[in-house]
């Protein structure tokens, strides 16, 4: 939709969390007849109440109701369900729906790099949005990374360039959303309660990203994740320029290694990036992010340098493997953000000291199957919290020594008694957090606290 036509529609914001309240703001500021619509009720939510009220911007808490149906475009959050009774009915009457990040893309000047995948989305966008900052090039990171695309188009020009982390969530409902680069890191089972149990829908949900991409635009992507490579085959327009890495082999076009070096080569250009064990931040995934990265560095002109520095620099984001401290001999990390079995699986193998893992939380409906060839290798004890403890302690008793924890608290303290000098202890959870935590930030935050208290 041209910016130009949204004044002349009625939109219905489903949801008044941060992405719904950004995307109501800017089609209000943009001439647009907003209403507002949460479940949630108003008592929940004061302080949103209060700044729709001061915009003087029509809403409605605790339900949705038949108002919603009476706009030309409904506007869906991220955080609300596709199959919510409402929408059922919206599709029913044939009313569009469409998500935020297409709308905030209908307002954006800029040249979005959308950064997708299961693993790994927050990392590389954030090692993507300091290396156009090491590189003194406008640029600002929004989307599912914790800031609303619809609240930064408008500080965005032709000349910037607008860094987009996207979930499969954000994907389901666009239309017109293009990025000129798009990254896919992987794609592993995930979420697949919102997706009627089908990993195919999840995956095609992903690949929505590619729709609207054209022969000047650029596609990167994990080679040797198998489900990601055949599935840019299958959606992919042809015209579109495919960028691969692969830390297994050399690649015509793309990001590869050899000899322990990170190179690229894009239009025919090769670049000596840097050696791999001068990435700042360890293991496999984060080896990677940092290709995935460079590739996108060099696809906008970022010259290798500066690029070099960067990745000796990045020290990753919070609450992933994010380093807390040593206590009598024995490492603490948090990697709170592992919501899921890979990220798990990702993060065991980043250490080659004993690890005293602490697992659990609201299950997703886990396989830890996926997990047993490398709890054995590497863990030496297991603290299983949350709603999920029973499932843990009776799915890896056969393996590894397990214990069950009823608070944070004592799971911290457990683990450190469980751990010898140069053990790590490492929370990573492989579930939600939604049964303890509100969300998996403060998940971590309170993991940190705890071992600060040591």
């Amino acid at each position: 939709m041209r910016p130009s036509e949204a004044r002349k529609k009625k939109f219905a914001v489903i949801g008044g969390a941060r992405s719904g309240l950004a995307v109501a703001k800017l089609l209000r500021a943009r001439g647009a007849d907003v209403f507002l619509s949460e479940k949630a009720p108003a008592k929940q939510m004061s302080q949103t109440v209060d700044e729709l009220e001061r915009l003087k911007l029509s809403h409605e808490f605790g339900g949705n109701t038949l108002r919603v149906l009476e706009a030309d475009i409904i506007v869906l959050s991220p955080g609300v369900p596709s199959d919510i009774p409402i929408i059922k009915e919206a599709k029913a009457k044939a009313v569009k729906v469409v998500s935020e990040i297409e709308v905030a893309s209908w307002f954006c000047p800029a040249p979005i790099i959308a950064i997708t995948g299961t693993n790994g989305k927050t990392t590389t966008t954030a090692l993507i949005g300091r290396i156009f900052e090491d590189a003194k090039r406008t640029a600002m990171t929004a989307g599912n990374i914790g800031i609303a695309f619809s609240q930064i188009v408008d500080q965005l020009t032709q000349q910037s360039v607008a860094i987009v982390e996207v979930s499969s969530f954000q994907l389901d409902h666009i239309e017109s959303f293009r990025p000129k680069v798009t990254v896919l890191l992987n794609i592993t089972p995930d979420h697949l309660d919102r997706y009627q149990q089908s990993f195919e829908l999840y995956i095609a949900s992903k690949c929505r990203v590619f729709e609207n991409q054209r022969a000047s635009d650029y596609v990167i992507y994990n080679m040797n994740d198998d489900v990601a490579s055949s599935n840019v085959e299958k959606f992919v327009d042809p015209r579109v320029k495919k960028l691969p890495f692969s830390k297994e082999k050399p690649v015509n076009e793309g990001a590869f290694v050899a000899a322990n070096r990170l190179k690229t080569i894009v239009d025919g250009n090769e670049s000596d990036v840097i050696a791999t064990g001068d990435l700042s931040v360890r293991g496999q995934h984060n080896l990677y992010n940092a290709m995935a990265a460079s590739l996108v560095a060099k696809v906008m002109d970022i010259s290798t340098a500066s690029l070099r520095s960067t990745l000796r620099n990045f020290k990753g984001v919070e609450h992933r493997l994010e380093f807390i401290r040593i206590v009598n001999g024995v490492t603490f990390v948090n990697d709170s953000k592992a919501t899921n079995v890979e990220s798990v699986w990702y993060a065991l193998q980043s250490f080659d000291q004993p690890i005293v893992a602490i697992l659990g939380g609201r299950d997703k409906g886990n396989d830890y199957s996926r997990l047993f060839g490398v709890v054995k290798e590497h863990v030496k004890h297991i603290v299983g919290i949350g709603e999920s403890a029973e499932n843990v302690v009776g799915v890896f008793t056969p393996i590894v020594g397990v214990t069950r924890a009823t608070t944070m608290e004592e799971a911290v303290h457990a683990a450190a008694a469980l751990a010898s000098p140069g053990d790590v202890v490492l929370l990573s959870p492989a579930c939600a957090s939604f049964d303890w935590f509100e969300n998996y930030e403060q998940r971590g935050r309170v993991f940190k606290q705890i071992v600060m208290n040591l």
